[in-house]
């Protein structure tokens, strides 16, 4: 079917908003950046909008609501892209603006294509298990013990995707976004902070505690930096700085934890 460039343009628009986003629990939903925040557009995290900008500021906004030891099901849709690693990471409101914080508050890393995949597990136009499909992802997530009540945010990345705007063999820059939720209740508080958890086995590698990923397995090799994209009239690739890198895809766990996993296959890995 042909599409007209006005036509091309607007469903390249349409898909470039939705890309990373997390779902539940709502996130701040940046407006400049139609609700996401890509690395690649020049919107550097650590969350997809500043802590000044929180419905929390709102008296009237009432934020979702869970216990500490109470299982969070966090979801995100999978919007046409295959692989790559999801982090997640929590800190008080009040820190959310400082990536160093969440950078030591991680909670879990899992595959970008947990619980989700493809359409059609058979069309192999951009690789085995790589065509289009917008199936909803999630993984559960723990509430930390050792975190008092009161105003949290949590941080999603995706990080390691792959297929740049149908360029096989192409990785996407990170995208974020975080979610301010309310700690109430629960176990009892208690002071001790677990090391984050690697739950792998994707739709590549369902029975392996490995997930697929384009490019890095490393957060932060593909947020560009400082650098900007400098765009043109006419051409809606040029307002990214993607792609990030280049080359087949590739199996493993998240860098920061190479000590801690192997690729040994694992039939009991659960999502």
């Amino acid at each position: 079917m042909y599409l007209s460039k006005p036509v091309l343009l607007s469903l390249l628009a349409s898909f470039c908003a939705g890309h990373g986003m997390m779902s539940f629990p709502v996130p701040r939903g940046n407006k400049k950046w139609g609700g996401t925040c890509a690395a690649g557009a020049g919107c550097k995290g650590p969350c997809d909008d500043v802590r000044a900008n929180s419905l929390t500021n709102n008296p009237y906004h009432l934020p979702h609501t869970i216990g500490r030891g109470e299982e969070l099901t966090v979801k995100w849709s999978r919007l046409n892209h295959p692989g790559g690693f999801v982090r997640l990471a929590m800190v008080p409101i009040d820190n959310s603006d400082s990536w160093d914080s969440f950078n030591n508050n991680v909670l879990k890393y899992t595959c970008y294509e947990t619980n989700c995949g493809p359409q059609d597990p058979k069309d192999t136009k951009f690789g085995p298990l790589s065509g289009p499909g917008d199936s909803e992802c999630s993984t559960k997530l723990s509430i930390p013990t050792n975190l008092p009540d009161g105003l949290f945010t949590l941080q999603f990345i995706w990080y390691g995707g792959g297929i740049y705007y149908g360029q096989v063999d192409t990785s996407f820059g990170e995208f974020y976004s975080c979610s301010d939720i309310k700690i109430q209740g629960g176990s009892p508080p208690s002071s001790q902070k677990s090391a984050p958890a690697f739950v792998g086995g994707d739709i590549m590698y369902p029975t392996e505690n490995v997930c697929r990923y384009w490019g890095s397995n490393k957060v932060g090799d593909c947020n560009f930096g400082s650098q900007q994209p400098s765009p043109k009239n006419g051409d809606i690739l040029s307002e990214s700085l993607e792609p990030c890198m280049k080359g087949p895809p590739k199996k493993g766990v998240p860098s920061e934890l190479l000590s801690f996993y192997t690729y040994q296959p694992d039939p009991n890995a659960s999502k």
